[in-house]
C-alpha cells in the first residue's frame, strides 16, 4: 500500500485508489501502469501472507482463551488453603496476590491478546489492496477510503503501544517484583488507553479524508484535505508516536533489564542476604527475547516503510531522480513487508504465552503441594 500515493503527500498509509499510479508525491505526473505479471506476483504474495497471518492469528487468540479457561479452573482448585508467605510479603499479601493467581501472566496474555487482534484488523485489509491493484477505479466509496486508510493508522499504534506497555510490565516485574500485582481492571485500563490514544492519533485522518480525481484521467485517489505543510507536520508527529518515541522507551527498560541481567549474574550469593525473595528478580532471559523479538519484528517491518513516505517531505529531490516503475517496486516490496509483519507475529506470540505459561507452572509447584497439605480454612 503506497502511503503517499497522490499530491499533497498523503498519510502514512494512504493508498491510491487507482493502482497505475502508486507512487510518491514528488514524481511525474505521467506514470505508466504495472506489468500485468509484477501486478498478479504482487497480489498472490499479499493474498498468501494475509492468508497465512490470519489463521496464525486466529490460532493465537483460540489458545489464549482455552488457556484463560484453563488457569480459571486451576485457581478454583486452590481458593481456601493456607500457604505461608515470605514475611516481606506478609504486609502486602492479599487475596487477590494468591500463589495461585499470577498477574504479570493475566496481562501478559490480555497484551498478546490486543497484538493479535491489531494484526487481524490490519490483515482483513489486504483484500482491498489487491482489489485496489487489479480493478480500474475504487468501489468502495468514501466510507471505505476513511475506514480502510485510519484502520491502517489505528492497529499500527495500537501494537506498538501496547508492545510498549508489555516492556514496561516485563521491568515493573523484575524492578519492582512486590509492586507487580495488579487487577484485571487495571491490565484491560491499559490495554484500553493503548487503543484509545491510537484512535486519537488516527482520528484526524479519518476526518479529513476524501475521494479525488486523479491526474490525467487516472482514477480517483484518496487524499486527506489539508496542504503540503500540513501532511508534513501530520506525518512526522505520526512517526514520533510510532517509531521514535516508543522505540527510544523500550530501548531504555531493555537497556535497564540488561543491566539487571548482569548485575545478578555477577553478584555475590552472599550479597543477597535473607531477604532475597523481597530483592528484584533476575529477568527470565528468554521471556524478554521473546518479547523483544517481537519489537525488532515492527521495527525491521515499519522503519523501511515510514523512511520512503518521509522521503518525499523532506528531500524531495532525491525522488525525482528514481524511475516510476522503482517507485512502484519499491511501494509494494514495503507494502508486504508491512503484512508480513503481521504475518510472522503468531509465532511469536505463540512462544512467548507458552514461555510465560511453562514459568508459572514451574513457580506454582511449591505452592500447589502446599495445597494438597495445608487443611482448608474453618
Amino acid at each position: 500500500m503506497d502511503l503517499l500515493g497522490s499530491s499533497p503527500p498523503t498519510s502514512p498509509y494512504t493508498l491510491p485508489v487507482n493502482s497505475s499510479s502508486p507512487v510518491p508525491s514528488s514524481s511525474p505526473s505521467v506514470s505508466p501502469s504495472p506489468s500485468l505479471a509484477s501486478t498478479a506476483l504482487f497480489c498472490s504474495l499479499l493474498s498468501l501472507l494475509s492468508l497465512l497471518g490470519i489463521t496464525g492469528n486466529l490460532y493465537t487468540l483460540v489458545l489464549l482463551l482455552r488457556r484463560s479457561r484453563g488457569r480459571r479452573r486451576r485457581g478454583a482448585a486452590c481458593c481456601l488453603t493456607r500457604i505461608p508467605v515470605p514475611s516481606c510479603l506478609a504486609s502486602s499479601s492479599s487475596p487477590s496476590s494468591s500463589p495461585t493467581s499470577s498477574p504479570s501472566s493475566s496481562s501478559l496474555h490480555l497484551q498478546v491478546l490486543s497484538l493479535a487482534l491489531a494484526d487481524l484488523l490490519y490483515l482483513f485489509t489486504a483484500p482491498f489492496i489487491v482489489y485496489d491493484s487489479l480493478a480500474s477505479g475504487w468501489a468502495f466509496g468514501e466510507l471505505g477510503c476513511r475506514l480502510l486508510l485510519s484502520l491502517d493508522l489505528l492497529t499500527m499504534h495500537a501494537s506498538i503501544f501496547t508492545l510498549t506497555a508489555m516492556s514496561l510490565d516485563r521491568y515493573r516485574a523484575v524492578a519492582h517484583p512486590l509492586r507487580t500485582s495488579s487487577s484485571n481492571s487495571s491490565n484491560l485500563l491499559r490495554v484500553g488507553l493503548a487503543w484509545g490514544l491510537a484512535v486519537a492519533l488516527s482520528l484526524p485522518m479519518m476526518i479529513t479524508l476524501h475521494l479525488e480525481d486523479g491526474d490525467n484521467h487516472e482514477g480517483q485517489l484518496c487524499v486527506p484535505a489539508w496542504d503540503e505543510q500540513s501532511s508534513k507536520v501530520y506525518l512526522s508527529v505520526l512517526f514520533c508516536t510510532s517509531i521514535l518515541g516508543p522505540g527510544l522507551a523500550i530501548g531504555a527498560l531493555y537497556a535497564t533489564l540488561g543491566r539487571l541481567y548482569w548485575v545478578s549474574q555477577t553478584r555475590p550469593a552472599w550479597a543477597t542476604g535473607s531477604n532475597s525473595a523481597c530483592s528484584p528478580r533476575a529477568p527470565k532471559p528468554k521471556v524478554l527475547l521473546l518479547i523483544l523479538g517481537i519489537v525488532m519484528a515492527f521495527w525491521a517491518c515499519f522503519l523501511p516503510f515510514w523512511i520512503w513516505q518521509l522521503l518525499p517531505l523532506y528531500q524531495p529531490d532525491m525522488l525525482r531522480t528514481v524511475p516510476v516503475g522503482t517507485q512502484v517496486t519499491v511501494n509494494r516490496i514495503l507494502t508486504g513487508l508491512t503484512y508480513g509483519n503481521s504475518c510472522v507475529n503468531p509465532f511469536f506470540y505463540t512462544l512467548l504465552t507458552g514461555k510465560q505459561k511453562h514459568n508459572n507452572r514451574q513457580a506454582l509447584a511449591p505452592a500447589n503441594q502446599l495445597c494438597r497439605k495445608s487443611p482448608p480454612l474453618q
